[in-house]
Formats: C-alpha cells, sequence, structure tokens
C-alpha cells in the first residue's frame, strides 16, 4: 500500500444475542441444509440471512408507512379535497413501489 491510500479499519460492536429454540418441519429443514451447502454457508447463517433479509424488508416497508401517514396529514392541512389528497398518495405509493 502507498503513501496515498488510506486505511480502512471495520470496527464491529457486538450485539447482545439470545438463543431460541425452533420448531420446524423436518423436509423444510433438508431443504434449508441444502441450500446452505450450495452456498457454503451453514443452516444458522442462512436462517439468520433469511430473517434479516425478510426483517429488512419490513422494517422499510413501516418506514414507508409512516411516511405516507405523515404526507397525509401535512396534505390535509393545505388541501381540503380528499379526493385529492387519495389521488397523490395513491401516485406516491405506485411510484415507490408500496
Amino acid at each position: 500500500m502507498n503513501n496515498s491510500e488510506e486505511e480502512f479499519t471495520l470496527q464491529l460492536r457486538p450485539r447482545p444475542h439470545e438463543t431460541v429454540s425452533l420448531e420446524i418441519p423436518k423436509n423444510t429443514l433438508e431443504s434449508l441444509k441444502k441450500i446452505a451447502d450450495s452456498r457454503d454457508m451453514s443452516c444458522e447463517a442462512l436462517l439468520k440471512f433469511y430473517i434479516g433479509q425478510g426483517l429488512r424488508q419490513d422494517v422499510a416497508k413501516l418506514f414507508s408507512n409512516r411516511v405516507l401517514e405523515v404526507t397525509a396529514q401535512v396534505l390535509a392541512q393545505h388541501i381540503q379535497s380528499e379526493a385529492e389528497i387519495s389521488e397523490i398518495l395513491q401516485e406516491i405509493s405506485s411510484q415507490t413501489n408500496y
């Protein structure tokens, strides 16, 4: 590395963990194991990946819904027509795929 290149360090903050027990059908577990093997991952890592992915999507949707609620409140303060407000919100929703 030459002097003009900056050094970056990754610092991870440990987060508290809790162990959970989960019952799933045997055929689902077998499918998870096959997919995990094909991705060169442990079954636990694959489950964490799936949970994280789904959780991020749901959190993003909750945030988006909250933004639409606030937008509706602000529009209602400036626009008297409920039909116009509804049309604007539908347009925003269609543009953001929610």
